[in-house]
């Protein structure tokens, strides 16, 4: 009986294929886990120490809904910097999850359609599907890089959003200046709603960070501390854009999530005042330790940005290429989990060193 109980959501997306290689990895002895997609490091011990005072001086209850007064306004000071003469209000999210699915029920109505671009973080489909919405997927193989032709002859009277990932999870590239230009005027010009991803704002390696809000100022940023600062668990994050909509959204998290942890809110504000430039040095290191050590086996786009490598397999499909890597002890992500496509892997380069090299061997070994 209960499995009539079930709603039709329920059935419209599948469980995480990540979650269950981390399932995988419990169950496995000393893994190579080049999986996980979170940094390797610890969090930073003065962020630590902010949220265990926070908990001492009993910080523990409810915050407002829309966070914490402090890490508001410190947010919002950095906000006017980057976008000037902008009128843009912030939120703080239980995750940058947390502020994807406070975006689309406070923006999607049932039918409407958001746009975004394959290879795609795992989240999107699920979460369009979930506020009732259609999502329109644009193929961006081989190079990955933004067609600004084909997202103008995409949209349509049903588009609601256009939802932007970069730098990118799975493929670690980033738009440039002018995709993300010509994409945030096409947008305006359009009437539809651009929402920025920006989680891994922080990992971008040979050139500087530029959100599309820079060119059109109703831009949806969404972004967190999760990445930067290893707080994947913590459940930080924040949206920032038009005060109308984040009004809305602050009203859906009343009745949803109801506010962010509060202690974690405390460290995420010390964590403001953290420089964590050395890590991303060691992090393009990591990059170019990856790029470097597949050239000669594997077709790969250069990463730029995030903390990923998205190679194509060198024969055969990429969920029997996975299978014999899991056979080696190696954890990688077939790229049928992002993607129409099942031709790519995903690794996580966020890992010690030596498992790194480790996971290369294996993999140079099985492109042969």
């Amino acid at each position: 009986m209960s499995e009539s109980w079930l709603a039709e959501r329920t059935h419209a997306f599948e469980s995480s294929g990540i979650r269950k290689v981390f399932d995988l990895a419990a169950s496995m002895k000393d893994p190579i886990n080049l999986s996980i997609g979170q940094p390797h490091f610890d969090v930073p011990d003065e962020i630590q120490n902010a949220c265990i005072e926070a908990i001492r001086s009993r910080k523990n209850a409810y915050s407002q809904t829309q966070g914490i007064g402090p890490l508001r306004q410190k947010l919002s000071e950095r906000i006017r910097s980057d976008f000037p003469n902008q009128d843009r209000d912030v939120l703080i999210t239980s995750g940058t999850s947390g502020g994807l699915v406070l975006a689309m029920l406070a923006m999607v109505n049932p039918g409407d359609e958001v746009i975004f671009f394959d290879p795609y973080f795992v989240m999107y489909p699920a979460l369009v599907k979930l506020a009732g919405g259609v999502p329109v997927i644009i193929d961006t193989y081989p190079d990955f890089r933004i067609d600004i032709q084909r997202v103008a002859d995409t949209i349509g009277p049903r588009t609601k959003a256009v939802l932007l990932n970069s730098p990118a999870n799975p493929t670690g590239t980033n738009a440039s200046d002018n995709e993300l230009r010509e994409l945030a005027e096409l947008c305006n010009r359009r009437g539809v709603a651009l929402i920025s991803d920006e989680i891994y704002s922080r990992f971008q390696y040979d050139e500087p960070f530029v959100s599309p809000a820079k060119y059109n100022e109703q831009t949806i940023v969404i972004d967190g501390f999760s990445k930067s600062h290893a707080m994947t668990g913590w459940r930080v994050g924040f949206v920032h854009g038009p005060p109308e909509l984040i009004a809305a959204m602050t009203k859906m998290q009343q009745f949803t999530f109801v506010c962010a942890p509060q202690p974690a809110q405390w460290g995420a504000l010390a964590a403001m005042d953290v420089d964590l430039g050395h890590l991303i040095d060691e992090y393009r290191q990591k990059r170019d330790r990856v790029v470097e050590g597949l050239k000669n086996h594997y077709e790969l786009v250069r990463p730029r940005g995030a903390f990923y490598a998205f190679p194509k397999v060198p024969h055969g499909t990429a969920d029997s290429f996975v299978r014999k890597a899991i056979e080696n002890q190696l954890l990688i992500i077939p790229g049928n989990i992002f993607s129409a496509r099942d031709s790519h892997f995903r690794i996580s380069y966020a890992a010690e060193d030596q498992t790194l090299e480790r996971g290369l061997e294996v993999l140079r070994r099985l492109a042969h």
